[in-house]
């Protein structure tokens, strides 16, 4: 079963959040992962959306999205990023 990761962010500064995007492709790659969406642009249909990013990650299952997350490969990235922007983080199962 796949998992997904998906992340509403919210940057408030940008060239700390650039060191954290050319970090990150490598670990996610480690784990089995590749971006699905990488701050596209957001068409809203029903609701609100009123972040600046929206990241999907696809890995081939939770095991791995979560040993990802919690790797001493991203965990260098991550510190970054939670430093850089407020971010909503979820990992599903599909």
């Amino acid at each position: 079963m796949g998992a997904l990761a998906l992340v509403q962010v919210d940057i408030h500064d940008n060239d700390l959040y650039d060191s954290y995007k050319k970090l990150t492709p490598a670990t996610v790659a480690a784990y089995g992962g590749k971006f699905l969406v990488r701050g596209a642009e957001v068409q809203v249909l029903e609701g609100e959306w009123n972040h600046d990013r929206l990241v999907i990650l696809e890995f081939p299952d939770k095991d791995s999205a979560l040993n990802w997350y919690y790797s001493k490969e991203y965990e260098e990235a991550r510190m970054i990023r939670q430093k850089a922007a407020k971010t909503k983080f979820f990992i599903l199962e599909f």
